[in-house]
């Protein structure tokens, strides 16, 4: 998530089909930045899709209080077991 103007850049490889990259070659596009663009963008879309999740768990996993419980009560009672 850095600014990429400034971050230390790594080469790496992919494979296509020729046919497509003669269709790369013919318009005359930066796909270095085409690509990282495109990278970044399933990324951010990962991230948002795990925070839903996350959310989406944590949601069922919650449970209510019993009726009655204090949770102020349960945190004097958890001090009071440390002194």
């Amino acid at each position: 998530m850095g600014d990429e103007t400034s971050e230390k850049m790594v080469r790496t490889t992919i494979t296509l089909p020729a046919s497509l990259k003669r269709e790369m070659d013919e318009r005359g596009l930066n796909w270095s930045a085409v690509l990282r663009a495109a990278i970044r963008r399933e990324l951010d879309n990962e991230r948002r899709k795990n925070v839903v999740e996350a959310v989406l768990l944590n949601e069922k996993l919650r449970r209510r209080a019993p009726e009655g419980w204090d949770s102020a009560e349960e945190i004097r009672r958890w001090r009071n077991r440390r002194l």
